[in-house]
């Protein structure tokens, strides 16, 4: 049986979505990123400005994906994460098409090399080739170093 998938556009996301978002951000992010608990997450949330959602749900509202837009220092700013059943079936690239009819221009952080681990112990994949497939330019002077994470900038501008 193959499912049903749908992106939903939304400002709020429902107590069960949230979780489930939180559920996937700590499996397939990188395990240094992890949130210790709901609580911390939705403060993370609430502290971006000008926050769209879109989830990508199948039939039965269980989340395979997630992605978020949001204002930081006058630039308009997107992360996806999606889950590791669906990699390399084009959702990633859907739901970036799906933003793109909204913004303009996005800039992201990308980790840029590998030796991240997931909570499960697996590797975590830098997707950088896919943002550059997508049409992302890699800023590689303009980089984000810190204990939990070392990435470097991209952005993607509408050209039409």
């Amino acid at each position: 049986m193959t499912k049903h998938f749908e992106i939903q556009q939304t400002t709020e996301l429902t107590e069960k979505i949230k979780k489930q978002v939180f559920d996937l951000w700590n499996s397939e992010y990188p395990e240094k990123l992890a949130y210790i608990n709901l609580n911390e997450f939705e403060n993370y949330l609430n502290s971006l400005k000008n926050l769209t959602n879109y989830v990508l749900t199948s039939g039965n509202d269980e989340v395979f994906g997630w992605a978020l837009t949001f204002d930081r220092e006058n630039e308009k700013w997107f992360a996806i994460i999606l889950s590791e059943t669906i990699k390399g079936k084009g959702f990633g690239r859907k739901m970036l098409d799906r933003i793109k009819i909204n913004e303009p221009i996005l800039n992201g952080w990308v980790t840029d090399h590998s030796g991240y681990k997931k909570k499960n112990g697996q590797p975590y994949i830098s997707p950088l080739k896919f943002y550059e497939k997508c049409g992302f330019e890699i800023l590689n002077d303009v980089r984000l170093e810190h204990d939990k994470i070392s990435a470097v900038k991209i952005k993607w501008t509408n050209s039409k």
